[in-house]
């Protein structure tokens, strides 16, 4: 499979249903090079679905670095996009441009940050600079104690479609809606001419992007919006069991687990 640029994932718009997931280690990412996922997301969601932190605000560019190196080993064929973390690009556009091109030179393929009206010049700058962007509208989870919590938003639809419109002049090549009102997503993914990717925003995006942790059942706390495709998580905690009930047992390990296989 060849590499997937950003202009592939451009193409989709309106003829094919684009699909992402994020990512965080090597073992995952290898596994979904082997598919036809369209992106890979490396998420600073990760530091609560691996770190434990309690919300995205604790994750460090060291983290996210960490997290995209492991990804980008797996040599992904699908388009690897990095979250940009919490005051790593708010602060200024050389701050921006920095942080961006450590994260390009781990291994990501594009950056993705949050926010509309107010980001433009920083995508801007990014964008002139040769790194590829990604926006993120709706819920912004980095925001969540001036929104004051989770919630659904887009109930001001015409605002939401001016951050739209205002990413896409700066440059960007997608964005995100998340936790969308279902009918204010379908407004904005008709409004701009680049893709939306919808994460709790229904049906109406040109494509879906979900944590691998809630789709396999390892989450502490899973989003209303997603499913479970494979519980792996009970699976895990059922071979977990099994081992600690062998090794008490004696059972484990047995004649088949010690032969030396060299003679």
């Amino acid at each position: 499979m060849e590499k997937k640029t950003w202009r592939d994932i451009v193409k989709k718009k309106g003829k094919e249903k684009i699909t992402v997931l994020t990512a965080y280690d090597y073992p995952t990412s290898r596994l979904m090079a082997r598919t036809e996922l369209d992106a890979i997301l490396v998420g600073d969601s990760g530091g609560m679905n691996v770190l434990g932190y309690e919300s995205t605000l604790n994750v460090s560019m060291e983290d996210m670095e960490t997290f995209v190196r492991a990804v980008a080993r797996a040599r992904p064929p699908q388009l690897v996009i990095a979250d940009m973390p919490f005051l790593s690009y708010e602060i200024s556009q050389e701050k921006a441009l920095e942080n961006a091109g450590r994260l390009v030179r781990d291994g990501a393929n594009a950056v993705k940050l949050e926010g509309g009206r107010e980001m433009v010049d920083i995508v801007s700058a990014l964008v002139k600079a040769g790194i590829p962007v990604m926006g993120h509208i709706g819920l912004t989870p980095q925001r969540f104690l001036r929104i004051g919590g989770y919630r659904t938003m887009g109930a001001n639809v015409e605002e939401l479609i001016e951050d739209a419109k205002a990413l896409e002049r700066a440059g960007v090549f997608a964005v995100v809606l998340e936790n969308v009102y279902a009918e204010s997503a379908e407004e904005v993914t008709k409004a701009i001419g680049v893709p939306t990717i919808c994460i709790g925003a229904r049906l109406w995006c040109d494509g879906q992007v979900l944590v691998i942790h809630d789709i396999l059942g390892l989450s502490e706390i899973r989003p209303y919006f997603s499913k479970v495709y494979r519980n792996v998580g009970e699976i895990i905690e059922s071979a977990v069991r099994d081992y600690v009930k062998e090794v008490k047992e004696g059972t484990f390990p047995s004649r088949e687990n010690y032969k030396r296989k060299d003679k």
